[in-house]
C-alpha cells in the first residue's frame, strides 16, 4: 500500500482543535480518513464533513490512530488507553514527516525561534535558495505538504510539545539555539524537557548538520546525540572553526563574513540567531552576498523586541513573545538604563529570583501583572522597583505616567499569557493598542 492511501478508510481521532489539529482532520480526510475530532471543551457546530466527540478519563480508544495536537499533553488518560490498547499515537508533524518533499531545516531552541526561522528564510531567498517555512512559527506541517518540493527546502520552527512525538521526521540541518528551563508544567522536569529537544537530533540521519551553540551548555551537551557533522556558533569565544565575533565582525572558519554594525536588529542574542540563520543558509546553498544583505535588511518579527513608539521621548517595546525568564534577561540585556519592564501572566513553575541582579542596575520599575504577580513579587525580593498592576491597562498607564525622555518601557512578560490572554499574539496586540491610544 502507497503511502497516499495508507490512511483510506482509517479511523482517526484528532485531539485539539487549535490550529495544528484541524489542519491535521484536512490533511487525514484528503486521503480518505474518517476522521473524528476530539477535545475536551465542547463544539458547539463541528466543520463541514467532521464528527466531534467530547474528551474525558472514559474516552475508549476505539480508533485506529490518534493524533496530538502539540498544545495537548501525552499523558492525557486516553492517549494512555490508546497505547495500552495498541493504538499509535502521533503528533502533527511526525503525520506530515513522510508526505513532506525536498530537504528540511528545523529550528528549536528555547528562545528565538521564530527570528532564526524568518531569518533564515529571508537569507535563503535573498542567496537564491527556494524555500518555504512552517510549523511553530504558524503554519502547520501538514499545510506545507500540498507546496513543498523536492528542489525546495522546507524550514520547520518546532518546539519540545511538536518535537516529543517525531519519529521519521528528519532534519538535513537542525539548528538548536539553547535550552533553558521552560514547560516544566507540561514536561515536569528538565530531563524530559531535555529529552524532547534532543529528538531532533537524534532523528538526523547520516550525511546531515548540526547547529549548535558553543556558549549554551546544555546545548553543548547535545553534541553526543549528532549522528552527522557539527557547526559550532559563540557569541563568547574566539572558534578556529564555525561562527564567532572578532574585532567587530562575525567571523566564519577564521574569516570576515559580516560587520556586527550591519546587522538590522540589536542585541547579542540576535548576533546568535544571526550566525545559526546564516549557518543553515549557506550549508542549504544560498549564496554569501545574500546572506550578509539579508543580515542587514532584516529588522525583526512581531512581538520579539519590536518597536512600538515613542512618546514624549521614552520608547515602547513589545517583546510579548518573552514566555521564560531568560528571554526576558535577553530582553532586557538589549537596553543599558531607563528601564520600565512590565512582567507577568500565568504560572509555568518557573523560577524569576535570579532576575533581581541582572534587572538591578538598568531598571527604574517593574511593573508586575496577572496572577503570578505575587508570586514574582516574592521572588524577586525588595531590591527592585515593584509595582503590581495588576492588568496590561494599568501597566502601561503607569509607565506612560513615570517615563522620562531616553527612558524604555518594555513589555517582556517572561511567563504564559493564559490567564488574561489567548495567547502572545493577543496579548502583544493588546499592549500595542494600549500604547498607540495613549495621548501625545
Amino acid at each position: 500500500m502507497g503511502k497516499d492511501t495508507e490512511f483510506q478508510g482509517k479511523r482517526v481521532l484528532v485531539v485539539g482543535l487549535g490550529k495544528s489539529g484541524l489542519a491535521a482532520a484536512e490533511f487525514l480526510r484528503a486521503r480518505g480518513a474518517q476522521v473524528t475530532l476530539g477535545d475536551e471543551k465542547p463544539m458547539a457546530v463541528p466543520p463541514t464533513g467532521f464528527e466531534f466527540t467530547l474528551l474525558g478519563p472514559q474516552t475508549k480508544p476505539d480508533f485506529d490512530l490518534l493524533v496530538q495536537s502539540p498544545g495537548v499533553p501525552l499523558e492525557k488518560p486516553y492517549f494512555e488507553k490508546a497505547r495500552q490498547a495498541g493504538v499509535k499515537v502521533t503528533g502533527e508533524v511526525e503525520l506530515a514527516a513522510p508526505f513532506l518533499r525536498g530537504p528540511v531545516i528545523g529550528i528549536t531552541g528555547a528562545n528565538g525561534k521564530t527570528t532564526t526561522t524568518t531569518w533564515t528564510a529571508l537569507m535563503m531567498a535573498a542567496g537564491g535558495v527556494e524555500c518555504q517555512t512552517g510549523g511553530n512559527i504558524g503554519r502547520p506541517v501538514t499545510d506545507m505538504v500540498e507546496t513543498s518540493r523536492e528542489d525546495q527546502w522546507n524550514i520547520v520552527e518546532l518546539s519540545s510539545f511538536q518535537l516529543e512525538t517525531i519519529e521519521t521526521f528528519s532534519a538535513k540541518i537542525a539548528i538548536v539555539l539553547n535550552i533553558t528551563a521552560n514547560h516544566l508544567d507540561r514536561h515536569h522536569t528538565m530531563d524530559a524537557y531535555v529529552a524532547a529537544k534532543a529528538r531532533l537530533l537524534e532523528t538526523q540521519k547520516l550525511g546531515s548538520v548540526a547547529v549548535l551553540n558553543a556558549d549554551d551548555p546544555v546545548t553543548a551537551k547535545l553534541a553526543s546525540k549528532v549522528h552527522g557533522e557539527i557547526v559550532w556558533f559563540s557569541s563568547t569565544n574566539k572558534l578556529d572553526h564555525g561562527y564567532c565575533i572578532d574585532g567587530g565582525w562575525i567571523i566564519l572558519d577564521g574569516q570576515r563574513l559580516m560587520p556586527l554594525e550591519s546587522l538590522g536588529v540589536p542585541g547579542r542574542h540576535n548576533v546568535e540567531n544571526c550566525m545559526a540563520a546564516a549557518a543553515a543558509a549557506l550549508l542549504a546553498g544560498a549564496s554569501r552576498d545574500g546572506v550578509c544583505q539579508a543580515a542587514n535588511d532584516f529588522h525583526g518579527v512581531e512581538h520579539r523586541i519590536e518597536f512600538v513608539r515613542q512618546r514624549r521621548g521614552a520608547r515602547y517595546y513589545n517583546d510579548s513573545k518573552s514566555t521564560t525568564a531568560e528571554a526576558t534577561e535577553t530582553a532586557a540585556g538589549a537596553f543599558q538604563s531607563g528601564l520600565w519592564l512590565i512582567l507577568g501572566g500565568s504560572d509555568k513553575g518557573l523560577q524569576y529570583g535570579h532576575l533581581s541582579a541582572v534587572l538591578r542596575p538598568k531598571v527604574k520599575g517593574v511593573l508586575l501583572i496577572g496572577k503570578i504577580a505575587q508570586l514574582l513579587a516574592r521572588q524577586l525580593g525588595s531590591e527592585l522597583p515593584i509595582t503590581i498592576c495588576g492588568t496590561m491597562a494599568a501597566a502601561v498607564e503607569h509607565a506612560a505616567s513615570k517615563a522620562s525622555p531616553g527612558d524604555v518601557v518594555l513589555l517582556s512578560p517572561g511567563t504564559a499569557s493564559y490567564d488574561q490572554f489567548a495567547n502572545y499574539e493577543q496579548r502583544g496586540r493588546a499592549f500595542k493598542e494600549i500604547v498607540n491610544a495613549l495621548e501625545e
